[in-house]
């Protein structure tokens, strides 16, 4: 039974230097991941008629829709203006987390931020 004693494993790596260099990427992406649902980004559509506000992890935190873009006659355009803006405040939270979360992401293949590709059962893009 392997006991992580710092022996050379095949191929000539340290595997407890594997697992300890693991074990610090886990606790950096913690962390990042932490300061992402403490941050807040904005969205807008209509040339900021609604604004929606998400979480730095997507989560819809409030959405304000200035009274100009109100029409009772006309909901349907409303309700384009809200999905943009959420759709946009959306994008935003994924470039900031691509941003926070790119750099230690990359020495896993990018799988937290999309599908890992040369696994078994994944396809490339």
């Amino acid at each position: 039974m392997f006991d992580g004693g710092g022996e050379q494993g095949a191929g000539g790596f340290d595997m407890s230097s594997l697992l300890a260099q693991a074990q610090a990427m886990q606790s950096q992406l913690m962390q990042a991941q932490s300061d992402l649902e403490k941050q807040e980004v904005e969205g807008s559509a209509g040339g900021g008629l609604v604004t929606a506000l998400v979480s730095g992890t997507g989560e819809l935190l409030s959405l304000t829709i200035n009274r100009s873009a109100v029409d009772p006659d006309d909901t349907e355009t409303l309700a384009d203006l809200i999905v943009a803006a959420v759709r946009d405040a959306s994008e935003n939270a994924r470039d900031l987390a691509a941003q926070a979360m790119g750099p230690l992401a990359g020495g896993l293949g990018g799988g937290l931020l999309g599908p890992m590709t040369g696994l078994p059962g994944q396809n490339p893009g």
